[in-house]
């Protein structure tokens, strides 16, 4: 025969675990919906100044007119990329940032390194390489005019050392001067970045390879660098950035039509603009918003493999 088993009465735990789960998960909802209220405003403002007019912008590139409004897919891509206006401005943009960011990046680590040794007239140093970030645009366009004018003080140079004058911003150095330019405006302020990351190194580490007898460039590429992909990565980026920005001081140099190596994608999309073309202009954009997710995805990709054994 079976026996028979008495149940076993509720000790009246499990009601309690259920009402404490109720509970806290009812004060879980309670704080997401104030956490909702506060940042409404910001997220209001994101979606009405960004995400909305970027959707319109990825709408009409896929309809033939503002008027018609035929819904044509990737026919405005595909005649964009068949654009020689185009072409030349995304080789041209592409070209430059392949050039100056690497050098905004590489250059600020070096200045952030001689800056951490004691060098005469520091500085001074420094006051030259943030001077850029007090001093509008327009300014530091001016300066450049002065120096690389036909008649201007590197010519002037140039002759007394007997050399010839060259018209710089009509040349084939014209992207080696707006490089200077990018380079003089930003390695003030990723400098200061790179002297805050390379201040959050643990001093035990550097001190240990002391003892051990490290060479300079193996603390350097085995610890520092480490320790510093993170801000190398937000630098890179933020070069990026600036990087396709840098058509207001071309423009300020040049204006609308520059030499044909100047001639950068923001320069081809606000004469499009002029000339109505929301079809090109939208295409243009939103291929612009797809190298730019698509690179600094590579970046954070890359900063994730080369920093993961520093996490934590």
């Amino acid at each position: 025969m079976k026996k028979i088993r008495p149940k076993k009465q509720n000790s009246g735990e499990e009601p309690r675990k259920k009402k404490g789960n109720s509970l806290r998960t009812k004060e879980g909802r309670q704080d997401f919906l104030k956490s909702l209220c506060y940042l409404s405003p910001s997220l209001l403002g994101v979606a009405v100044f960004f995400i909305v007019p970027f959707g319109v912008v990825v709408y009409y590139s896929m309809i033939d007119g503002v008027g018609s409004r035929n819904f044509v897919f990737l026919k405005n891509f595909i005649a964009l990329f068949k654009n020689s206006a185009f072409l030349m401005a995304a080789g041209n943009t592409l070209r430059f940032s392949v050039l100056a960011v690497p050098l905004a990046v590489v250059l600020a680590v070096v200045l952030a390194l001689m800056l951490e040794c004691r060098i005469p007239l520091k500085s001074q140093f420094r006051t030259f390489f943030l001077s850029p970030m007090m001093v509008p645009v327009a300014s530091v366009v001016l300066i450049w005019q002065v120096l690389f004018n036909y008649n201007g003080s590197v010519n002037e140079l140039a002759l007394l050392l007997g050399g010839g004058r060259i018209d710089w911003l009509q040349s084939d150095y014209c992207q080696w001067v707006v490089i200077l330019l990018f380079l003089w405006k930003n390695l003030g302020y990723n400098m200061i970045l790179f002297m805050a990351g390379l201040a959050n190194i643990p001093r035990e580490l550097l001190e240990v390879a002391d003892v051990e007898g490290a060479s300079e460039v193996y603390k350097f590429f085995a610890i520092k660098l480490r320790y510093l992909s993170p801000t190398v990565l937000f630098v890179t980026i933020l070069s990026l950035i600036n990087s396709f920005k840098v058509f207001r001081e071309v423009y300020l140099l040049t204006g609308d039509y520059p030499y044909e190596k100047l001639y950068m994608l923001q320069h081809f999309m606000n004469n499009t603009f002029k000339s109505l073309d929301y079809q090109k202009l939208s295409a243009a954009a939103v291929v612009m918003a797809i190298v730019m997710v698509f690179l600094i995805a590579l970046l954070f990709k890359a900063e994730d493999w080369f920093g993961k054994d520093v996490e934590g």
